[in-house]
């Protein structure tokens, strides 16, 4: 049994349920309009800290990275083993089919062939048939002094073009600092920089690599990266969604 199984409801019930709560249609504006949505109050303070505890045990994960090791910023994060705790495999199956319907449409916009199955266990057949096995749902933590360099979460050949970061940590109360930054490169322009505030158990559903905009000439693409700025004081705990595996 997973350890935070005695602390949340039914896995699958409960994503799908607290998922279908949200104004999608809302939410895919906003990740139309800026590359990004806020879904506020995701998980429960409980569910936070039950996750969050999780860091500890090695048994739950295949993988644990030093990011200054690689040059990827300073702090440390790791990488889930299937099966995945009962929560996170839910609230990412849940996610999915409401995400799947706005990468269709960008990729469509931006003259892409590739269309995404409407749930992910369909997705995540086609990762594993080109060898993209491994999970990649992932735990960081941060200390003061800790950032994330600005990067793109990609894994192989294919990959599905927006993911999820839920804060697990009470800002001004866990940590300060840690602002999430999402930044996009517009053709022949500066870059646009998007800070987005979150609250404990708040879900930020983001760009992962390239999205759609509309220009006066039609519509063009942007490169989109993302991070973390420096945490000043206390731990910050994220939980991080991706939707595709890595090879």
């Amino acid at each position: 049994m997973n350890k935070i199984a005695n602390n949340m409801a039914p896995a699958d019930a409960s994503a799908e349920a607290r998922i279908a709560t949200y104004d999608w249609k809302a939410l895919a504006g906003e990740l139309d309009g800026f590359g990004c949505a806020v879904l506020p109050e995701l998980l429960t303070p409980a569910e936070c800290s039950s996750i969050a505890s999780l860091y500890a045990d090695e048994t739950h994960f295949r993988s644990h990275i030093i990011m200054a090791r690689h040059g990827f910023g300073k702090g440390e994060y790791r990488y889930f083993k299937y099966p995945l705790p009962d929560l996170i495999d839910g609230i990412r199956t849940a996610l999915y089919p409401r995400l799947a319907h706005v990468a269709n449409a960008w990729n469509e916009r931006m003259g892409l062939g590739e269309r995404f199955p409407g749930e992910h266990a369909a997705f995540l057949e086609q990762c594993h048939e080109a060898g993209q096995t491994r999970p990649t749902p992932l735990l960081l933590q941060y200390v003061p002094g800790d950032f994330n360099c600005l990067h793109q979460d990609l894994y192989g050949d294919i990959a599905f073009p927006i993911q999820v970061a839920i804060l697990l940590s009470e800002p001004g109360r866990d940590f300060t600092g840690g602002e999430f930054a999402l930044t996009e490169q517009r053709p022949r322009m500066q870059s646009r920089v998007e800070v987005v505030p979150l609250r404990q158990g708040d879900a930020v559903a983001f760009a992962v690599h390239n999205r759609p905009v509309q220009g006066t000439k039609g519509t063009y693409r942007v490169n989109l990266r993302h991070g973390v700025s420096r945490v000043r004081s206390g731990m910050r705990h994220t939980l991080g969604i991706i939707f595709h595996d890595a090879r």
